[in-house]
C-alpha cells in the first residue's frame, strides 16, 4: 500500500518521541495502525542520526513463534544496542503472552523508546493499567476521515466523491483498488470475516457463531436507535434464535473490545446520570457496515448519523446521546472546556423535520453551540434562534467543529 503520511496521528505522537512513556496505538483491524508505526519509524530517521530500530511486525512468519514475554525479552537482547537509545516498534502486542511484562522490564532500564499497536481494548487497557499505570500513554487510530478519504484517492471535494466516501468507508487499503461496488464490499466483507474469527470467534472462544453474525446484522438494521440488550433478546426470540440477555451484552461488550462497534451511552443534558440501560452503536467503519447489510439509499438517515458520530470522535470528542423532557438530542459532545450539540437530518425540506431537529436544540437554554448537520447544501435559514445549519459536505470537511 502507498505510504501516504496520517499527519494527524503522527502530530499526536510526536511530542512523545524519544521520551520514557510507552505509546500504544490501538484500533480495529485495518484502519492502518501499521503503516502509522512505519511512518513514525520514517520520523525517527529524519531527526535522529543512526537510530537503533527493533521492529517486530506479529502477521510476519519470521515473528511467528515469538508468542510469549520471554522470547520476546531475548530477541530485543540480541538486537539492542546498550550504549545509546533503542527505538522499539511491536506491530498487534496482544499476541505476545505477558507481553507487559516484558515492556514493564525495557521501560525500567530506560533505554527503550517504546511503540506498539493493537486490537483489543480491553487486554491493552487491562494488561498495561496494571503494569504500567501513568507510564503509557494512548492513541486511538481511526479508519480515514473524509479529508484523508480525499487526499489518499486524489478525489476532488465534490458531492460524486461524498457518495463513495458515505458507501465505501474509510480503510485505508480501498486506495489500492477500483472504487466498484462488488470489489469494495468482497474486499470489505473479508474484513469484517477476519475481525469475527480472529479477533472474536479465536480470542473469546465463541461457539454461537450463527448468533453472533446475526447480532452485527441486527445493529448494522438499527444505527441511531436504542439498544438494549432485553430488546435484542426479544427481537431474536421473535426470529426463533434463543438467547439470554447476559449473553447478548457480553457479545456486545465484545464486538465493543475489538473497535468493530462504538457503545454511545445516554446521559441527562443537564445533570449528570449517564443511564445504564439502553444506548446507540455505530460502526467503527461505514463501509464495512454497508457490505455487511448492503449499501441502501432509503437507510441514508442511519449511514449519515454513523459518518457524523465517526468525524466527531476523530475531532477528540467526548460523545454521549442526550435526554431532556422526553426530547432526544443524537450527539452532545465534549472536549476540554467546550461541548457542543448535534442533531443529523437527511433532508430539511419539510417543516416538521425542521421543527424537530431544530426544536429540540432551541429548547436547551445554555450558551454552547448548537448545529443541525444536513444533505441540504443550500438551505434558507443557516441560522434558526442560535441554532446553526452545516452541511455534511462542510461539517466533514473541518476538524475544528
Amino acid at each position: 500500500m502507498k505510504n501516504i503520511k496520517r499527519s494527524l496521528y503522527i502530530e499526536k505522537v510526536k511530542p512523545f518521541i524519544s521520551k520514557n512513556v510507552i505509546k500504544v496505538l490501538v484500533g480495529q483491524r485495518r484502519v492502518g495502525k501499521s503503516f502509522i508505526l512505519v511512518q513514525l519509524m520514517d520520523e525517527i530517521r529524519k531527526n535522529i542520526s543512526n537510530p537503533n530500530i527493533i521492529f517486530i511486525n506479529k502477521e510476519f512468519d519470521e515473528f511467528r513463534d515469538l508468542d510469549n514475554n520471554v522470547k520476546l525479552s531475548e530477541y530485543i537482547k540480541q538486537n539492542e544496542k546498550k550504549e545509546k537509545l533503542n527505538y522499539l516498534f511491536i506491530d498487534e502486542v496482544q499476541d505476545i503472552k505477558d507481553f507487559e511484562i516484558s515492556l514493564r522490564n525495557l521501560q525500567a532500564k530506560g533505554n527503550f523508546d517504546i511503540y506498539c499497536t493493537g486490537s483489543n481494548a480491553n487486554l491493552l487497557s487491562g494488561e498495561l493499567a496494571t503494569y504500567l499505570s501513568g507510564r503509557y500513554i494512548e492513541i486511538k487510530i481511526n479508519s480515514l476521515s473524509y479529508i484523508e478519504f480525499l487526499e489518499f484517492h486524489k478525489l476532488n471535494n465534490n458531492l460524486r466523491s461524498l457518495d463513495k466516501f458515505l458507501r465505501y468507508g474509510g480503510l485505508p487499503y480501498l486506495i489500492n483498488l477500483p472504487l466498484d461496488d462488488k470489489i469494495i464490499f468482497d474486499y470489505l466483507k473479508n474484513i469484517y470475516a477476519a475481525i469475527l474469527y480472529k479477533d472474536l470467534v479465536a480470542r473469546y472462544s465463541i461457539r454461537n457463531i450463527n448468533f453472533l453474525e446475526k447480532l452485527v446484522f441486527y445493529l448494522a438494521d438499527n444505527i441511531g436507535s436504542i439498544v438494549s440488550g432485553k430488546r435484542i433478546s426479544e427481537f431474536l426470540k421473535s426470529q426463533n434464535t434463543l438467547i439470554s440477555i447476559p449473553a447478548v451484552l457480553n457479545y456486545l461488550f465484545q464486538l465493543n473490545s475489538v473497535f468493530f462497534i462504538n457503545k454511545v451511552s445516554r446521559s441527562e443534558i443537564h445533570g449528570k446520570k449517564i443511564f445504564e440501560i439502553g444506548e446507540k452503536y455505530y460502526f467503527e467503519d461505514i463501509g464495512i457496515r454497508n457490505a455487511i447489510i448492503g449499501y441502501n439509499p432509503a437507510q441514508i438517515n442511519k449511514i449519515l448519523e454513523n459518518v457524523v458520530y465517526l468525524h466527531l470522535k476523530i475531532c477528540n470528542y467526548t460523545i454521549y446521546v442526550g435526554t431532556e423532557n422526553n426530547n432526544e438530542i443524537d450527539f452532545v459532545c465534549s472536549k476540554e472546556n467546550r461541548k457542543l450539540y448535534v442533531q443529523v437530518a437527511f433532508r430539511l425540506t419539510e417543516k416538521s423535520t425542521q421543527e424537530r431537529e431544530f426544536g429540540n436544540l432551541i429548547r436547551i437554554k445554555d450558551h454552547y453551540p448548537k448545529i443541525v448537520v444536513s444533505l441540504d447544501e443550500i438551505f434558507t435559514d443557516t441560522n434558526i434562534e442560535g441554532v446553526q445549519h452545516v452541511y455534511l459536505q462542510d461539517f466533514l470537511s473541518n476538524y475544528n467543529v
